[in-house]
């Protein structure tokens, strides 16, 4: 399952709200999540949270420097293939809109979309 997010910023604070937003949605679910190694995910904040009240979270962590590992560095390529490259957009709300696009396409087909991140099976 994706869940989006946007953040104006990648930091501790912002990954904080977002596991808040996934525990909040998911209440009686264990929740496990693929980790790149990013300052954000081991910040003490973090940390704090997940002793106090993070028991439906795991947390599995990717080796270091392997973003073939990592479908979600192919759905940004993805992205950015089809909204960044060869397009104009007159403003920031225009490219939004573009990336919406794209994410409400995801739930759309899911046989197509593993296929194109090279997830499926």
């Amino acid at each position: 399952m994706a869940v989006v997010h946007q953040e104006e910023s990648a930091n501790a604070t912002a990954f904080l709200d977002f596991l808040r937003l996934l525990k909040e949605r998911h209440p009686n679910r264990m929740i496990a999540l693929v980790l790149d190694n990013a300052r954000i995910h081991h910040a003490r904040m973090v940390k704090d949270f997940l002793r106090e009240e993070g028991q439906c979270f795991h947390f599995l962590y990717l080796p270091p420097y392997s973003p073939q590992l990592n479908p979600i560095e192919r759905l940004w390529k993805w992205l950015k293939d089809t909204v960044i490259t060869n397009a104009f957009h007159k403003d920031r709300h225009e490219i939004l809109q573009a990336v919406q696009r794209l994410i409400h396409y995801i739930p759309k087909r899911p046989e197509d979309v593993l296929r194109r991140l090279e997830c499926a099976v």
